[in-house]
């Protein structure tokens, strides 16, 4: 059955003699299509993975331009050439056969190169994966000059994930749950996951190399890393996968994100970190292979928001990726960018309006993904989240009429629940809009969520009562949620410091922006918290 050939010049020529005389071409499998279907083609790569089923033994080959499914048959449940190993480098000849619409091959012989041959082979595979990942970079969809520093990194982000899907490994995409955070997270999905289906010549396969995993806390935390390194490591021991790239989101630049990175670190995964939010030090860059944020070339993450800069990216990654032209927009007015960035809001609103998306709408499908964000929680629901940005339109538009409506009154809700329970008081001309929110609130599953119940309050004291000076804090048991204006003079990042030099006992940790963040601390320390933020903003005013 697993005859070889009579000497090592038939295993290095291109053409192979049949019994009939033809000769038999080797082929790349990106060259692979429907015209070749019921044709016999040589191919050369390594053998992946090779799954047993009831009946044939499938084996997985890489050529560096694509991947295949190989069917080789004994007899029901029998392992077909088990002197093929994963990992080996073969040349193979096949029948080209369809089953369930996507092109597999059917073994009739094959070899495995060893020596000079399997090292060039190697060579060979490698130099593909790298010739194919390099990055045609594209012009940004708007010239702004935080992207233009950033576009080293930007053309090297993109070189690493598509290198990441030609070798076959697994991408995880990790984002923060909200708007903003599913934005940049949708927007490089769409980006890879043709890839990952170009790739392995299958839909399915979006399946298995792809997942996106929303992430409550601010950062990535160790949680969540365990959780993404055991399923791995099943998917290594189980189906013969390799270890994934995981891209952080909207999350990832802080001291709170380097256990959980280390961590995954050591089981063979590697990182990529695209974020806006500020860091004391950058401990990140030196633990991932690229680290995309302003704040690394001198700018303000309150000026380019995450979905901002992963739309942007997703285009360096695969120039054909469809449907993100709106997301810079929807990002950009969800996490206030323009506030100290209007041009580059303003240019992106222009480029979705063309798209048919108005302010207005953009501004009604954030809502609606703050209010789903808080109900799915963890899980990815991939059609579901495709519905929400636009997949198809006519859906989307159906379900933002519908939810819309109904969600705004429960923010008016929200809004009148806080502000009848809203503790005010004046610190040397800064006005503190205190809530207690276990206190206020009916509890778990309540919508708005406690960060988007002080946000509301806090536009709202602005508008009502004409301040410029306001600090809002939604208390919790375990944490506070806050939320400033620039003439406040606040800082989440300067609080922590201070309340870890007062209070050390109390285990302040947390993170965000100057002036949108938050902070966990132990139970037993709330009001002595309390006293000390009140202390700290006492401080900031002499």
């Amino acid at each position: 059955m697993n005859k070889k050939f009579k000497n090592t010049k038939d295993m290095k020529r291109n053409f192979i003699k049949r019994e009939d005389n033809r000769e038999i071409k080797e082929i790349l499998i990106e060259n692979l299509n429907e015209k070749s279907l019921k044709k016999s083609v040589a191919l050369t790569g390594v053998i992946e993975k090779i799954s047993q089923t009831g009946g044939p033994t499938i084996f997985e080959i890489n050529d560096g331009t694509g991947n295949l499914s190989l069917k080789g048959f004994v007899s029901p449940g029998e392992r077909a050439y088990p002197e093929i190993k994963e990992g080996d480098y073969v040349k193979v000849i096949i029948s080209l056969e369809e089953f369930n619409g996507e092109i597999e091959g059917d073994i009739k012989k094959i070899f495995k190169k060893i020596d000079e041959e399997k090292t060039k082979l190697k060579k060979e595979i490698e130099n593909r994966q790298r010739e194919r990942a390099k990055v045609n970079p594209v012009n940004f969809l708007f010239d702004d000059p935080i992207l233009l520093k950033l576009r080293n990194k930007f053309i090297n982000a993109a070189t690493e994930i598509r290198l990441a899907i030609f070798q076959g490994r697994s991408i995880i995409i990790r984002h923060h749950c909200d708007t903003d955070g599913y934005s940049a997270a949708f927007a490089l999905e769409r980006a890879i996951l043709p890839l990952i289906e170009k790739q392995h010549m299958s839909e399915k396969a979006s399946w298995e190399f792809f997942t996106r995993a929303p992430s409550m806390a601010p950062y990535y935390e160790i949680d969540d890393s365990i959780r993404d390194t055991a399923f791995s490591l099943k998917n290594v021991a189980k189906f013969s996968n390799k270890m994934p790239l995981i891209i952080i989101v909207d999350n990832g630049s802080t001291e709170a994100d380097l256990m959980a990175i280390k961590h995954g670190k050591i089981h063979g995964e590697s990182f990529i970190v695209i974020d806006h939010h500020k860091y004391e030090e950058d401990v990140i860059s030196r633990e991932v292979i690229e680290h995309i944020n302003p704040f690394l070339v001198e700018e303000s993450g309150t000026k380019m928001s995450a979905g901002m800069l992963c739309a942007e990216l997703a285009r360096f990654v695969n120039p054909e990726v469809k449907n993100i032209e709106q997301i810079p927009a929807l990002a950009g007015l969800a996490d206030r960018i323009y506030l100290e960035n209007p041009t580059a809001v303003e240019k992106y609103l222009e480029i979705a309006k063309k798209q048919g998306y108005s302010k207005e709408l953009l501004e009604d499908i954030s809502l609606v993904i703050e209010y789903i964000s808080s109900k799915i929680r963890f899980m990815e629901v991939r059609e579901y989240i495709e519905v929400l940005f636009g997949e198809p339109r006519d859906k989307q538009k159906n379900l933002i009429e519908l939810m819309a409506p109904f969600i705004k009154e429960l923010d008016e809700k929200g809004l009148n629940i806080g502000k009848s329970n809203a503790k005010l008081e004046n610190i040397n001309g800064i006005t503190l809009q205190l809530v207690y929110i276990e206190e206020t609130y009916p509890g778990f599953g309540f919508f708005p969520k406690p960060g988007r119940s002080i946000g509301l309050l806090h536009d709202n004291l602005q508008y009502e009562k004409k301040l410029d000076k306001v600090v809002s804090i939604g208390v919790m048991e375990t944490a506070m949620t806050f939320r400033a204006t620039d003439n406040s003079n606040f800082s989440v990042h300067d609080l922590i410091k201070f309340l870890n030099e007062k209070i050390p006992e109390a285990f302040v940790e947390g993170g965000g922006h100057k002036n949108a963040g938050s902070i966990t601390f132990l139970p037993n320390k709330k009001e002595r918290i309390v006293e000390l933020v009140k202390e700290f903003i006492k401080k900031r005013t002499i």
